[in-house]
């Protein structure tokens, strides 16, 4: 087998480029729609794609975000799963969140995965040392989902090697609770989570743990506004993976991953995120590739409201 070192660059280029050219063309058209957007943003989006920290969308506010995964299996198919968000502050301790789920797998299919509706509360009203939020979803996919928004149990890696055709069938309604713990301390935010999931059928509960650290590259702003100054990048790294289930609890065996993340706030409201990952175990993916595009409607509830009073 001849190695890729061996290629010519824009052979690999190319080949990269077809790996994710099947992404379902409605999340690339709604990501170039967010660039164009009139619309003011209040605050941007944090730069973890699977850590949650205490910041709780603004009441009123619609949020709306893409956030597709390229994942390289170390046996299985390259693939692209994604899922599209719809955030909406309903108070300002409660968060509801709505979530599309699709994947497409090289040399198989795309298909629809399924949608999953989480809450998240605050449990306390004012800042302190350390910031509990609770978070309930309840989660109506299939086996086929490749998004792998947290990994739980031992992980689902083994599943991502299966055709599409054979996971597609495999119904999967679960729900999902975390205890999100999280501190901001001289510009640093400091996230912890332990998620335990439940299956709705006879399978144990399984759980695993999400950690995040972040800063912003520069925490005085400048007094212009700017696209390339420093406080409008957020970088951090997030650890995550599986702690078994009711029956064997514990880091043996589960896939864990570390994963560098990377925010930049643009003037206009946009907000790009990206971060590679790496599994760290002989269970995990050898990596993934997160890419993030969100973009927020400030006060779309109070709009909606006088315009059907």
């Amino acid at each position: 087998m001849r190695s890729r070192a061996n290629e010519p660059a824009a052979t690999q280029r190319l080949s990269l480029l077809k790996r994710v050219g099947a992404l379902p063309r409605i999340n690339l058209a709604i990501l170039t729609t967010f660039t164009l957007l009139p619309f003011s943003l209040d605050a941007g989006e944090g730069p973890y794609f699977i850590t949650y920290d205490h910041h709780m969308e603004e009441p009123g506010n619609l949020e709306i975000a893409i956030n597709p995964v390229l994942g390289l299996p170390k046996s299985a198919n390259t693939f692209v799963g994604s899922w599209t968000e719809f955030e909406y502050g309903v108070k300002g301790w409660w968060t509801s969140e709505f979530y599309l789920n699709g994947q497409t797998t090289r040399h198989d299919s795309t298909l629809f995965t399924g949608f999953r509706w989480e809450n998240r509360f605050r449990l306390l009203r004012r800042e302190h040392w350390i910031n509990p939020v609770f978070y309930l979803e309840f989660a109506n996919v299939n086996a086929a989902d490749k998004t792998l928004r947290e990994v739980v149990g031992f992980g689902p890696e083994e599943e991502h090697a299966e055709p599409n055709a054979r996971t597609r069938m495999e119904k999967e309604r679960e729900i999902e609770g975390k205890l999100i713990l999280s501190s901001n301390y001289k510009g640093w935010n400091f996230s912890e989570n332990f998620i335990a999931e439940k299956n709705l059928s006879n399978e144990p509960w399984q759980f695993g743990y999400a950690l995040g650290i972040s800063h912003p590259l520069a925490l005085a702003a400048t007094p212009e506004p700017c696209s390339f100054c420093r406080e409008n990048f957020h970088a951090g790294i997030e650890f995550y993976g599986g702690l078994g289930n009711w029956h064997k609890f514990g880091l043996p065996g589960a896939s864990r991953y570390i994963a560098p993340v990377l925010a930049w706030d643009l003037p206009n409201g946009t907000t790009f995120r990206i971060s590679p990952t790496f599994g760290l175990t002989e269970n995990s993916h050898r990596a993934l590739i997160r890419f993030g595009v969100s973009y927020e409607f400030a006060g779309l509830g109070r709009r909606l409201g006088h315009l059907f009073r």
